[in-house]
């Protein structure tokens, strides 16, 4: 069975064309209008990635990812933004409410296929396999896609959970930025480094017991991010 991506737009001719190009790459697609037909769908069909308007007539795609990553149910699903609000702040809002990818309007449709096709890669890929790292009071397990801290069960987004992992696989490496990004996310894009200290930060906030002193994520300067564990 393909994979069911829903797109949430209000521009029909938007969703005309990312439909199009989807289904050509072989998904099947569902297709809202407006934030309360995507919730409705989201619970009822359960989509394996949602392509998501900011600007929607009710609700808004920040309300809409609250609401998912707020879900025990939903909160797996992955969610990439599709937007005309390009502004720096927005996109970082964007990103630390959940969001796994950010694609400024006007867009290339291909890009919008590759970006889809990246992150359903990055979430799927582990299924089946028996993987358990542990550093310190942190533990992933891959097989579940499930992170604890302390015991503790910690709710990530895919994004978070594949950098988490990259970063565990290798403790003690500096990953430069644009290392972490293709080894961690699978592509890499112009402003991607922006976006990745932003899932940074909102990792070490899930994380960390004090995320302005990380015991665990630590930033290399001038390089990037490695992974360590408590001394």
């Amino acid at each position: 069975m393909s994979q069911r991506i829903l797109v949430v737009d209000d521009d029909k001719e938007i969703v005309r064309i990312v439909r199009a190009y989807l289904e050509k790459a072989g998904y099947s697609v569902l297709i809202a209008y407006d934030g309360e037909t995507a919730l409705h769908i989201l619970r009822s069909d359960r989509p394996d990635l949602i392509v998501l308007d900011l600007m929607l007539p009710d609700r808004d795609g920040w309300d809409i990812t609250r609401i998912v990553r707020g879900d025990a149910s939903l909160a797996a699903t992955p969610i990439v933004m599709l937007t005309a609000r390009v502004e720096g702040e927005d996109r970082v809002m964007g990103l630390d409410i959940g969001a796994d990818d950010y694609i400024p309007k006007p867009f290339n449709p291909h890009e919008v296929v590759a970006r889809v096709r990246a992150v359903l890669r990055r979430t799927h890929q582990d299924f089946g396999l028996a993987h358990i790292i542990q550093i310190g009071q942190l533990l992933l397990d891959a097989d579940r896609h499930e992170v604890q801290i302390a015991g503790k069960p910690i709710e990530l987004t895919p994004t978070e959970f594949d950098l988490l992992k990259t970063l565990m696989e290798y403790p003690g490496h500096a990953f430069t930025r644009q290392a972490l990004i293709e080894k961690g996310l699978g592509f890499a894009y112009e402003g991607m480094e922006r976006t990745l200290d932003s899932h940074i930060r909102n990792l070490r906030r899930k994380i960390e017991p004090d995320a302005t002193e990380p015991l665990y994520i630590r930033t290399v300067f001038g390089v990037g991010y490695r992974m360590v564990g408590p001394e």
